[in-house]
């Protein structure tokens, strides 16, 4: 019997990390990662498992050294934090082992602090190393031969994380993506053919995280909609659920783009009560998505503007990747992002400068070319060396476009344009079903006002930018004249935080912080 101690690193301050943002809505962490709950569900009986997400609580390095087995995950924004933890493992002479997305895509990285490595997915390889470990035979290397089948795949322990400290929760319905954008590393850890997990196992993880007390939760899929044929038979089934239960649960999740040629997958996304989708935008320079293969964007069926709005009517609100640095762009993208943006009604918009991710296409096709900065950190934010831009000027460009999507009053006027010009309707499903059932419409409209309250006060209290402070306040004023229902109110006071996260982010960037890139 082992002792083995999981741990998820600490992120840097990122967009979606939110961490200026949680204090408001007095949590500690946005949402855990799948892989920490789910790899003590694959862990024999017979061990001991003790998950720490450092986001949430320090590492007891003591407790570590005390362990038989001490695994660390990470992404490639983890990377330093990791390295800084593994240094302090090995100091102590754990026995220290290491997988996850970066170390998949950047094998060597770690070389020298860890004794075994896992690359890819882990559902096989992890009881193997295990079983091998106890009789004394285990390897350094773990890679699996064939994809997980999902429709295997344990119930994640979320009984093991403290849920009560995030924000969200997440679940995992399937693997995989069938586009071929050049650079994203989704296609080299998952593949290109989406797995999808059964409808009972889908539903077992709703119930368990209802039980942990998590009633929102992200579906962190690369793009939900792979495989649309499948997911529309799970959606059924997720909506048949929620019918029974009374829809007690809210979800957000990611999909591509041809979503909004499907009226029927809309609908049952609705019906699931998918409250957002974020979507891979990327740019409006056509020749940057023909260039980078992301040619599911460029279909017929309607512009990009078009679709975005046809997704937004349905009540789903549509967040979005933004990338600049593509090959074919020049100056005139900045302005054209700007623009974008502002006439799609996306709120939250994640930009990014261009980065290639070792063993995608594009680092392979970069490297060739000799375009790649091979620093690490890079010293512009990405190691991308672009071709019709100065590093300087993409740089600079990238702050330039952050900070005028963040300046109070653009972010404000979208979400004014979204809510309450084209008056979107979210959750309108689960409002209709309970009017079937008044004291629960009631509770739950009281809980999101009280929510939307508690969000408002404590950003009252903690905004310390007084003209900051009245904007926020002028425009929940706005909100009560024009409209007053309670979800709208919730949302609003959500946005609020967010934007409050991303002001103070891009603040410290402008004044001289580290290059905050997204991707």
């Amino acid at each position: 019997m082992a002792h083995i101690i999981i741990i998820n690193p600490r992120f840097e301050t990122s967009y979606w990390g939110m961490e200026h943002a949680l204090p408001l809505f007095d949590v500690k962490a946005n949402l855990p990662v799948a892989c920490l709950p789910l790899l003590a569900a694959l862990t024999p009986a017979e061990h001991t498992v003790t998950l720490v997400d450092e986001n949430v609580e320090p590492i007891d390095y003591d407790l570590c050294a005390q362990a038989d087995i001490v695994a660390l995950t990470g992404m490639i924004v983890q990377r330093f934090r990791m390295k800084e933890i593994l240094t302090e493992l090995k100091r102590r002479n754990c026995f220290v082992v290491v997988g996850g997305p970066w170390v998949t895509v950047k094998e060597d990285y770690f070389d020298g602090l860890v004794d075994v490595t896992f690359i890819g997915e882990a559902e096989e390889t992890w009881p193997k190393f295990l079983l091998e470990w106890a009789e004394g035979r285990h390897v350094r290397r773990y890679e699996q031969s064939d994809k997980t089948d999902m429709s295997k795949v344990p119930i994640p322990r979320f009984d093991l994380l403290k849920m009560d400290e995030y924000a969200l929760g997440s679940l995992q319905f399937s693997r995989g993506c069938p586009f071929t954008c050049d650079f994203c590393d989704i296609i080299v850890v998952f593949g290109r053919k989406p797995r999808i997990k059964t409808s009972a196992q889908i539903v077992a993880e709703m119930e368990a995280l209802l039980s942990a007390g998590m009633d929102t939760a992200f579906i962190v899929d690369d793009n939900l909609i792979g495989n649309k044929k499948a997911i529309k038979e799970v959606l059924r089934d997720v909506v048949a659920w929620q019918e029974r239960n009374h829809y007690p649960m809210t979800f957000l999740t990611e999909a591509s783009i041809d979503l909004a040629d499907d009226d029927e997958l809309m609908q049952l996304m609705v019906d699931a009560n998918i409250r957002i989708v974020f979507i891979g935008i990327e740019t409006p320079n056509e020749a940057a998505l023909r260039e980078t293969k992301k040619l599911q964007n460029l279909r017929k069926g309607g512009t990009m503007l078009e679709k975005i709005h046809t997704i937004q009517q349905t009540g789903m609100e549509v967040w979005c990747g933004m990338i600049l640095g593509f090959d074919s762009d020049d100056t005139t993208i900045f302005d054209a992002q700007r623009v974008f943006i502002k006439d799609a009604r996306i709120v939250n918009a994640m930009i990014g400068m261009l980065a290639a991710i070792p063993k995608t296409p594009l680092y392979t096709r970069l490297e060739k070319e000799g375009r790649l900065d091979h620093d690490d950190p890079p010293a512009f934010g990405t190691n991308v060396i672009p071709l019709n831009l100065s590093r300087e000027t993409l740089r600079d460009g990238y702050l330039s476009v952050l900070s005028d999507l963040h300046q109070p009053a653009a972010y404000l006027d979208r979400l004014d344009a979204l809510y309450l010009d084209a008056r979107i309707q979210p959750e309108r499903t689960r409002l209709r079903h309970l009017r079937r059932h008044p004291l629960r419409l009631i509770a739950l409209n009281l809980t999101w006002a009280f929510e939307a309250a508690g969000i408002f006060t404590r950003l009252m209290r903690r905004v310390q930018d007084p003209e900051l402070r009245n904007i926020y306040r002028q425009r929940f004023w706005k909100l009560l004249l024009r409209r007053r229902s309670p979800v709208i109110l919730q949302i609003y006071a959500i946005k609020c935080a967010m934007h409050y996260h991303a002001h103070k982010m891009v603040q410290q960037m402008r004044s001289g912080g580290d290059i905050v890139n997204s991707f």
